[in-house]
């Protein structure tokens, strides 16, 4: 069962390995808490102490100007506040051994615990969906498309968009097995959730109530029935000449 503060979580980068000397550019975490995303979100621009290769400002769009403009503070500046919001909490990260294996990087720097010593449970959406989609593209883009999530707003990988659409992800992947035991997202507290499982049983009489339709809906559906008959040239099969026809 997850825990009931969980932050959804995302990074950018100068590049793909942490032990080479790639940084944090930015980082992006929203709280969610019983399913249910609070108000509270943690966001921001890193200064890397070095330079940004043009592949890698190219998939996110931020340059050393970018972050110059932001005025954004270096990785020792923000790593205590990032540390503090996410001890204890379940992270919800797409590719999670990156993600992890940058932050773990960046807090060691600085003599900070890591994310396991932080306490943090790490769940994997891309994990997640590789069991649940064998054999289909499982990247973030390929997952909205599969579960009818607008992303027309992504137009680079930004920490903080990337988050709101994993949020959507996450929840429709995850919203059947919830339903399950009892946890639905449809639940908004108005209503105790012990209500769903007192209240009296169904019986069933193994009976069927039989409605007939009455005069006016007989007559209703006989014309309808005349006009299908007409515009198939007499082979309305719902029609007894045209059914015997058949025949």
């Amino acid at each position: 069962m997850a825990r009931e503060r969980q932050i959804i979580l995302d990074t950018e980068t100068t590049g793909l390995y942490s032990d080479r000397g790639d940084r944090i550019l930015e980082f992006a975490g929203i709280e969610m808490r019983k399913r249910r995303l609070t108000e509270r979100t943690l966001h921001l621009y890193i200064h890397p102490d070095r330079d940004i290769p043009e592949e890698a400002a190219a998939v996110h769009g931020i340059t050393l100007d970018t972050l110059a403009e932001k005025n954004a503070p270096k990785f020792a500046a923000v790593g205590q506040e990032i540390a503090d919001f996410l001890r204890g909490a379940e992270l919800i990260i797409h590719n999670a051994r990156f993600d992890v294996g940058f932050l773990d990087m960046e807090f060691e720097r600085m003599g900070l615990p890591t994310i396991e010593e932080l306490g943090c449970e790490v769940t994997d959406t891309l994990a997640m969906a590789r069991e649940k989609y064998p054999g289909q593209k499982a990247s973030l883009d390929a997952l909205c498309g599969r579960l009818d999530i607008d992303r027309s707003k992504r137009v680079y990988h930004g920490a903080l968009i990337d988050c709101e659409l994993l949020a959507e992800v996450y929840l429709a992947m995850t919203r059947e097995q919830f339903d399950l035991v009892g946890g639905s997202d449809d639940n908004n507290g108005d209503t105790p959730a012990q209500n769903t499982r007192t209240a009296a049983p169904l019986v069933r009489t193994g009976r069927l109530k039989v409605i007939k339709a009455d005069a006016t809906e007989l007559a209703a559906h006989a014309a309808i029935l005349d006009e299908i008959n007409q515009a198939t040239g007499g082979h309305c099969l719902w029609q007894p000449q045209a059914r015997e026809h058949a025949e």
